[in-house]
């Protein structure tokens, strides 16, 4: 395993999952790309950081205690001036085990979820499909045993009902297939390298287009 990776997922065991700056850590140890961030634990830092991404910007609680930011007021989106910045700050303060927020980059795209778990018998599977909101609703995924290949990321891809939101559906920009793929495939390499620590991935939303993909979320749970 990717030593950094490694340690954040060592110190993460007694919580059981991984707060998401340190997930993003471990994403950037295997080389897949997130969006622009920051950890800020002021609101000067914050402010600071906004400024640094470039505004509009994402602001998210970072905490121990709150896996599903949005349940609690976690997450504002679209800030686009200090006020607005210093107001979240102040707003999340507020939320059980408060650790600081995450200034995240505004990212547009199609959106995917890719992820994976842990199978008894077969071991880690790849989950892709339509992401956002709307995939509990839906349900439009593909699954695979890891690890991927850049084709079977594209098979898997070519299965979804959805897929015409990929290749710029109504006017949509289209999606760069191939490197998505090789993204996915790159993240099916690093799940069977963690697979003896962590019992499951969410990378929802990845925002994809022409350029390729980026990871605008992601949660890591730990095997217990």
């Amino acid at each position: 395993m990717k030593q950094k990776a490694e340690q954040i997922l060592s110190r993460s065991r007694s919580l059981g999952w991984v707060v998401e700056p340190l997930a993003r850590e471990v994403l950037e140890a295997y080389s897949l790309p997130v969006s622009r961030y920051r950890w800020a634990k002021t609101p000067e830092d914050a402010v600071a950081a906004s400024r640094t991404i470039g505004y509009p910007v994402v602001v998210k609680v970072v905490s121990p205690e709150v896996i599903h930011k949005t349940e609690v007021g976690g997450v504002k989106v679209g800030l686009d001036s200090e006020a607005d910045v210093t107001a979240a700050f102040s707003a999340m303060q507020k939320i059980p085990g408060f650790d600081g927020v995450l200034i995240d980059q505004m990212v547009s795209g199609t959106e995917l979820i890719v992820g994976s778990s842990h199978d008894s018998q077969f071991g880690p599977v790849i989950l892709v499909g339509i992401g956002g909101t709307s995939v509990e609703i839906y349900r439009d995924v593909a699954m695979r045993l890891a690890p991927l290949s850049e084709k079977d990321a594209i098979d898997a891809m070519d299965s979804l009902r959805g897929k015409k939101l990929l290749s710029g559906y109504r006017g949509s920009r289209p999606v760069h297939l191939s490197r998505v793929a090789r993204m996915i495939a790159r993240f099916s390499r690093a799940v069977m390298d963690m697979q003896e620590s962590v019992e499951s991935i969410d990378l929802n939303p990845v925002m994809c287009g022409p350029e390729g993909a980026v990871i605008a979320d992601a949660r890591i749970m730990l095997r217990t």
